[in-house]
């Protein structure tokens, strides 16, 4: 009997996946536990694996379709057996002997439905897999106006966009474009005509998955969730000295401290004194922590995503340092693992790389608080009787006032400004 293909969730919070690669082809075996296709998830691009052993029988789905957790995708089963079109399984014919596997294609290339299938289309419970034509490339309606006014080749250009979509500013970037024929056409004939009569006035991208997800929770905090702000300016005179003598003391191979990582260490240690803001907001209760996991803000090509340094109190600096830049890397290639991403039980948010000096962030709900850093400055500020040259920093806290007061708030900061200012008394 015939094994069908879900589409699972993949995280705890995805509802639907867009499936990016097949790497598993109609006709090639398939054994329990190899991962038969790539699917982007609200948060990473994820595995999916086969829960059967026997042949890929038929795929449900085109790559680049997004499909609700549950759906089925595609089937597995022995070789020869038939997929009815409604859905159900039929076995194979006894007396027929098993067709040879069908050679792996290219994936933009879809095998043709069956006569008896295409009759039964209209029943269908999942999308029918339409034949394709192999010169067909994903890109925007933009991309392909301009490309067709200039004779530009699309399959040799390479695609920035969601799903490796070809968009307007990857034929205006480019150093040369070729056409068909084997011609040049420049980056400046593709920008004349990009800017000229086939100019429109929009583009519209489809939201990938992760977009969708940001708007979702964006609106489930900054709506229902009473934020108030507090804003403190910190001297990170020593916190800078202490940074350029531990990276002088580990050398080059040792892996450089960042701001970032020393901030993280002393918002754990703070929140371990003010367990009141190391807390979720839940429906009929608050949850106070007696563990500190940090989530770390990490931009990405699309959206936002928040790897969690866990028990971030009790690692070292130099732990803290090697696991951060490890989290962003896997973060940034859409490689991590729904565990590295949820559960933190408080937030940092870092701007301070991109020359930004204050910034107020939402909070991730359910936690109950994040702080903003901005970047750190020389600024000059008086000393006693005179004017001297000091780094400084300013930093935002966000609270969600169901669950710290004001005070509460202004207490954990004091804390955190004074094991920021002098960082000896993160040893205490």
């Amino acid at each position: 009997m015939a094994t069908k293909v879900h589409m699972e969730a993949l995280s705890p919070t995805m509802e639907e996946g867009r499936l990016v690669k097949w790497n598993k082809h109609e006709g090639d075996p398939v054994k329990s536990g190899d991962t038969i296709a790539e699917v982007e998830t609200d948060k990473a691009v994820m595995e999916l694996v086969a829960r059967a052993d026997g042949q890929l029988l038929k795929v449900m789905v085109p790559e680049g379709t997004t499909v609700p957790v549950g759906n089925v995708v595609a089937w597995i089963g022995k070789p020869g057996e038939k997929v009815d079109g409604d859905g159900a399984a039929a076995p194979a014919p006894k007396s027929a002997p098993a067709p040879e596997p069908q050679k792996r294609a290219p994936s933009a290339v879809r095998s043709a439905p069956e006569p008896q299938q295409r009759a039964t289309s209209a029943v269908r419970s999942a999308p029918e897999v339409a034949p394709a034509d192999v010169t067909r490339v994903k890109a925007s309606p933009l991309a392909k106006r301009i490309a067709k006014e200039v004779g530009v080749d699309l399959k040799l250009v390479q695609g920035s966009g969601p799903g490796g979509r070809v968009v307007k500013r990857d034929l205006e970037d480019a150093g040369s474009l070729r056409t068909a024929d084997g011609a040049q056409r420049t980056p400046q004939e593709v920008q004349r005509t990009a800017h000229g009569a086939l100019r429109t006035p929009y583009e519209d991208v489809p939201l990938t998955q992760i977009r969708k997800t940001i708007a979702k929770r964006l609106a489930a905090s900054i709506g229902p969730i009473p934020h108030f702000f507090l804003t403190t300016e910190i001297d990170m005179e020593r916190a800078a000295e202490a940074r350029e003598a531990l990276n002088k003391e580990l050398g080059e191979a040792g892996g450089k401290i960042s701001f970032n990582d020393i901030i993280i260490k002393a918002v754990a240690l703070a929140l371990v004194q003010h367990r009141a803001c190391n807390a979720w907001f839940q429906e009929d209760h608050i949850r106070y922590w007696n563990e500190v996991h940090i989530g770390m803000a990490v931009a990405i090509e699309d959206g936002l995503i928040t790897p969690v340094i866990r028990n971030a109190d009790m690692k070292s600096l130099r732990d803290i340092g090697a696991e951060s830049r490890e989290l962003a890397g896997r973060a940034r290639n859409r490689r991590l693992k729904p565990e590295e991403y949820t559960g933190a039980t408080f937030s940092v948010s870092n701007l301070g790389m991109f020359d930004i000096d204050q910034f107020t962030a939402v909070i991730n709900p359910p936690e109950s608080g994040i702080v903003a850093i901005g970047s750190v400055v020389a600024k000059a500020v008086p000393d006693g009787d005179r004017v001297v040259v000091r780094r400084r920093l300013r930093l935002t806290m966000s609270c969600d006032h169901r669950v710290i007061d004001g005070a509460t708030g202004a207490v954990f900061l004091k804390t955190l400004k004074q094991m920021l200012e002098n960082p000896l008394a993160m040893l205490l």
